[in-house]
Formats: C-alpha cells, sequence, structure tokens
C-alpha cells in the first residue's frame, strides 16, 4: 500500500520489493501503540517528500512483520533500518533527532553505494544476540 512517498510493506511483500529496488530504501519499523514511533513519522513523512526521488522511504509494522524484523535484528520501536543494492548498512534506533535522521538519509543517497562496495557481510547464520 502506498501512502504518499511512503509504502507500507510487511512480511509477504518485503523480499520482493527487496529484489526488485535500485534506488537505496529507509525502512522505518514501528508499532501502532508506539509514542516514539508517532512522534519521529511527521519527519519520516517530510523527509519521504523531500527525498522520493531519490530514495525509497518503506514502514513496517512490528507486529505484522515479525519475520522480517527479527531477520534485521530489530529489537526496539521504532528503527530505521538503511538500505543499499539490498544490503542494510546502518541503523538508527528509538526517538532519534530529526536532524540526524535526515542527515543519515542524505548520507545513504550520497555514499550509500559506496558503502557496500566497501564491507563484507556477515553469514545470516551468525548472531550477535546469541
Amino acid at each position: 500500500m502506498v501512502n504518499g512517498n511512503i509504502i507500507e510493506l510487511n512480511d509477504s511483500n518485503w523480499e520482493e520489493m527487496l529484489a526488485n529496488q535500485e534506488k537505496p530504501m529507509v525502512v522505518m519499523f514501528y508499532l501502532p501503540e508506539c509514542s516514539h514511533c508517532k512522534q519521529i513519522e511527521p519527519y519520516f513523512r517530510e523527509y519521504a517528500d523531500e527525498f522520493g526521488d531519490s530514495c525509497t522511504f518503506i514502514r513496517m509494522n512490528g507486529v505484522e512483520s515479525q519475520v522480517t524484523a527479527m531477520k534485521y535484528g530489530v529489537r526496539s520501536a521504532p528503527t530505521f533500518k538503511f538500505f543499499c543494492t539490498g544490503k542494510a548498512i546502518k541503523e538508527a534506533v528509538g526517538l532519534v533527532s530529526p536532524s540526524l535522521l535526515k542527515n543519515a538519509i542524505q548520507e545513504l543517497i550520497e555514499h550509500g553505494n559506496e558503502c557496500v562496495l566497501h564491507s563484507t557481510p556477515m553469514p545470516d547464520e551468525i548472531s550477535p544476540y546469541e
């Protein structure tokens, strides 16, 4: 479902979006009752309008997207994951300042591909939480 420049995804359509995405992506994992999520969301929407031509903005409900949230180590809401060429390259957790979120989006757009080229992904079976 598209709401302005933000796409609402869940576990059933996440992989398809990830496989077909050419632009950098910012994903906001949220919970419907989360007050911190509600505080930062207007800024997320503002940045989606401002940077929507260069970056894809996605919201994922942590209750409806538990498999995807677990896959990416999401432990609290809000959590922002930044993706480039299908790879998660950065995250911001909690009620981050709007300026920090905006700067992270600008850096993703400007340097995201570079970051992917200069990093080695960890195998999926390695988790710092075990």
